[in-house]
């Protein structure tokens, strides 16, 4: 399950710097949500943030779970 979360907060986190990257440094954002969502800027960074530190949390449990065994 762990590895799951850790690969969704990779994803969404991903998603979220794209779609800043691209808005930033483009005329639109990058990635897939602007296909399907009018996702605008701010929505993108709350992404990325909760993304990665999703994504880190489950790679840290994963961590103490290898080492308590």
């Amino acid at each position: 399950m762990r590895e799951i979360i850790a690969i969704v907060g990779w994803v969404t986190g991903i998603q979220g710097a794209l779609g800043v990257a691209g808005r930033v440094f483009g005329d639109e954002p990058w990635g897939m949500l602007h296909n399907w969502w009018d996702v605008p800027t701010p929505l993108y960074v709350v992404l990325f943030l909760a993304g990665t530190g999703l994504a880190f949390y489950a790679e840290d449990a994963k961590r103490r779970q290898r080492a308590r065994a």
